[in-house]
């Protein structure tokens, strides 16, 4: 690549911002629109459940294979086409005339993602090379993910309430018409000098495993936990869980690298990663039926009651990213989980009646669990590993913040589902309790995890069990 002016260098990086922007941003404005959604298209909760993990399933089972994909066809070319899927699958969710097609919709919306910010970030490794303005460049970038969930809810409901919940979807498409054509006048093509291999099996696994269990999960309250379909689903995720296993054992270069998880600091992360997305993914779910359904909230005030939560991830996060680089990311994983779990708390009481300032008091502190936990992550995975392995294990990390988020709506889901007896709302904040509970276990298990996973017994392990791969 020949070298780039600084001013380049700075529209290369708003380019990328703007990709992170418009993901970030689709998760909290879909989140404030599921009641519209629920009343216009008569979905029941398990259908609204699959509208945020159909988008998640997929984007967390091509994530590892659109890096690698980037490295051989050229990242800036992958780009694009991620930025043309995610801009067309937004407007076809838009003008979805059924619940179906908007699930299968998000599932094009997520192909695109998947293309996104993986290769973004890949695109911003290779245009700032001196690691002081790198750094900086990345702290950009996670400054982008706090401000998009601060205005997702509040955007998200001044678009419902005004124009409908279809309008969520419009806000994609000029900001990712406009991302192609200046990636075309201003990003560089990239490739990587020697470019993994694709795994085709390996994907096609992955994929079963995320489906077969996440359809188990949702499914199970409404089918029957022991009918046929659902002892199948569960018998096909273990099956197909232990062929990737075996089979990625044998491979030079598999999809999923199997000898990082020797590392406790990586294993740690990539659990860490669940627990805490599974939270977030939770949290929004519940809190958002919780605020329109029980407390009859428009959309937008429901987007302003969580605008707490929200401030607190976007002021947090950028500090949380000092406190690893001075201290390591011990600290940021003790008061991530310490907050998450006492967040969770006075939720787990939930009633009809719950005094505001409790819930803003919860919503604040999970904000700043959450903001806490997104930069140790990711240095919590790559600490230790091989230089030209950083990469891949970056997207495992990334991989396992999807999966959590996919697995902590259909859980709290199944959770309220199953324990719903009746369409009352007092019924529903009482079922919520259960899932608010199974959010706790989350937060206190980033926090035993950020104790176990970051001391030096851990650490050394992260040195002496993986080797070094050319």
């Amino acid at each position: 690549m020949t070298e780039l002016s600084p001013r380049r260098r700075q529209v290369i990086l708003a380019i990328c911002c703007m990709s992170l922007f418009i993901v970030g941003l689709d998760v909290t404005i879909v989140n404030i629109a599921l009641p519209s959604m629920r009343t216009d298209l008569d979905a029941s909760v398990s259908g609204l459940q699959w509208v945020l993990d159909a988008y998640t399933l997929v984007l967390a089972s091509l994530l590892i294979l659109s890096g690698s994909t980037a490295d051989r066809v050229g990242r800036r070319r992958t780009f694009q086409t991620g930025l043309a899927l995610f801009t067309a699958g937004s407007l076809l969710c838009s003008i979805a005339p059924s619940l179906t097609w908007l699930i299968v919709f998000r599932m094009v919306q997520a192909v695109g993602g998947s293309m996104l910010n993986p290769v973004a970030m890949s695109i911003i490794t290779n245009t700032f090379t001196e690691p002081r303005e790198r750094a900086r460049a990345i702290g950009v970038w996670g400054g982008v993910v706090g401000l998009s969930m601060a205005l997702g809810p509040v955007l998200g409901g001044v678009l419902v309430a005004s124009l409908g919940w279809r309008s969520i979807f419009w806000i994609n498409v000029p900001v990712g018409l406009a991302a192609i054509v200046l990636a075309a006048l201003f990003v560089p093509e990239s490739r990587a000098g020697h470019p993994r291999r694709i795994d085709p099996v390996g994907q096609v696994l992955v994929l079963l495993v995320l489906a077969s269990v996440t359809y188990g999960i949702i499914e199970g309250p409404v089918a029957g936990w022991e009918s046929p379909l659902i002892i199948g689903c569960f018998a096909v995720t273990v099956l197909a869980l232990l062929t990737l296993l075996s089979y990625e054992r044998r491979r030079a270069e598999p999809l999923l690298e199997l000898r990082f998880f020797r590392s406790v600091p990586f294993s740690g992360a990539t659990v860490i990663a669940v627990c805490a997305f599974g939270a977030l993914g939770g949290f929004l779910f519940l809190n958002t039926l919780y605020l329109q359904d029980v407390r009859d909230l428009s959309p937008l005030h429901a987007g302003l009651w969580t605008l707490p939560m929200a401030a607190a991830t976007a002021v947090v996060a950028p500090l949380s990213g000092r406190i690893v680089g001075a201290r390591g990311p011990r600290l940021p994983l003790i008061l991530a989980g310490t907050a998450i779990a006492l967040a969770m708390l006075p939720l787990t009481q939930l009633t009809t009646t719950t005094p505001v300032w409790l819930l803003f008091t919860a919503y604040l502190l999970f904000g700043f669990g959450f903001g806490m936990v997104n930069a140790p992550i990711t240095n919590t995975a790559v600490s230790g590993m091989p230089r030209a392995q950083a990469g891949v294990a970056a997207a495992i990390a990334s991989t396992s913040r999807q999966v959590g988020g996919s697995l902590g709506v259909a859980v709290v889901g199944a959770a309220v589902v199953s324990g719903l007896d009746g369409s009352e709302a007092s019924h529903f904040a009482a079922a919520s309790r259960t899932g608010w509970w199974i959010l706790f276990g989350c937060g206190v298990a980033v926090l035993v995890l950020g104790l176990v996973t970051t001391g030096s017994r851990a650490r050394a392990t992260a040195v002496t069990e993986v080797p070094s791969v050319v």
